[in-house]
């Protein structure tokens, strides 16, 4: 067991967003799912349904909990995936963005409405250059995507422009 991991509140979709989630991240699987009891306040009407939710996803583990509509998602948390090509990117990119809400430099909020970053490596690489005008082009490049594009992150890179040279 994590001593750390993330706990999300859904209204009553935990179950239905612990299985969505483990269907998209290889090396994930549901650990437990603790039912409410047919006499609880509120859920009379739908014994046996999910009170809470443990998943992992590729080894991170991840508390989900039924606990009505008083909370929603912000994007002031979101959940980060390093990807390492753009085929994983899209492939992860289509996925949760289906049902949901696709956003700024990478981010995009699923159908259940958690926020997700869905970031390449090398944007990291390429914001840390130390020529500050290349990545300052980077820097552009990338706030102008939705999906991130790995080979436009290079190419902005690597095209100098005649005020970098001066």
């Amino acid at each position: 067991m994590q001593k750390i991991s993330p706990f999300l509140w859904f209204n009553d979709q935990a179950e239905e967003a612990a299985e969505y989630y483990v269907s998209i991240f290889t090396n994930s699987r549901i650990v437990n799912v603790s039912r409410f009891p047919s006499t609880t306040p509120g859920y009379a009407g739908r014994p046996g349904h999910a009170m809470s939710v443990t998943f992992e996803l590729d080894g991170l583990e991840v508390q989900a909990l039924n606990g009505g509509p008083s909370f929603s998602f912000t994007e002031a948390i979101s959940l980060f995936v390093h990807a390492e090509t753009q085929p994983e990117i899209d492939d992860l990119w289509a996925k949760l963005s289906a049902g949901g809400r696709e956003s700024q430099c990478g981010w995009l909020q699923d159908k259940f409405g958690l926020s997700w970053q869905i970031t390449p490596s090398v944007l990291e690489q390429l914001l840390s250059d130390p020529d500050p005008a290349r990545a300052g082009r980077v820097m552009q490049a990338m706030l102008a995507m939705s999906k991130i594009d790995i080979a436009l992150l290079r190419a902005a890179a690597d095209t100098e422009k005649p005020s970098d040279s001066e």
